[in-house]
């Protein structure tokens, strides 16, 4: 496992947008990825809860990396169709986490769910499927 942390580590550094908002990876096995992010002003709407557009980044790449994590070595993946559903306001430290439902060598099912902790307590902020493309690598 240590060469899949290794290379999604180093996929995910290289992603500015997940610089831009403030991610950090924090958690990462077989089929499942874990990202947070804090809501700031920079990543907020004008109610002062975290933009959608923050809440899918970070379920599109939890997704994304979780379906990287069932491909071989050189391997990459895009998102080729996401859908999100936001159900409550994103407040606080978000943490979105993505996973595999049905890895495949054409098309990999991926779903995520974030979370948020701005009242003290757990709440759902989001739902998300969608389906990732494994990219082979080039010669």
């Amino acid at each position: 496992m240590s060469d899949i942390m290794e290379r999604i580590g180093a996929s995910f550094r290289q992603q500015g947008m997940m610089r831009t908002i403030g991610a950090r990876l924090v958690g990462l096995e077989e089929g499942e990825v874990r990202i947070e992010a804090e809501v700031m002003p920079a990543t907020s709407q004008h109610h002062g809860a975290g933009h959608a557009g923050l809440t899918f980044s970070l379920a599109d790449s939890a997704a994304g990396y979780a379906a990287l994590t069932t491909m071989p070595e050189g391997y990459d993946v895009v998102t080729s169709e996401f859908r999100i559903s936001l159900l409550a306001p994103a407040k606080g430290r978000l943490e979105a986490i993505g996973r595999v439902i049905r890895p495949g060598q054409r098309l990999v099912a991926v779903a995520s769910d974030v979370w948020g902790d701005g009242d003290g307590t757990r709440v759902h902020v989001a739902t998300a499927l969608g389906t990732m493309i494994p990219l082979a690598p080039r010669d």
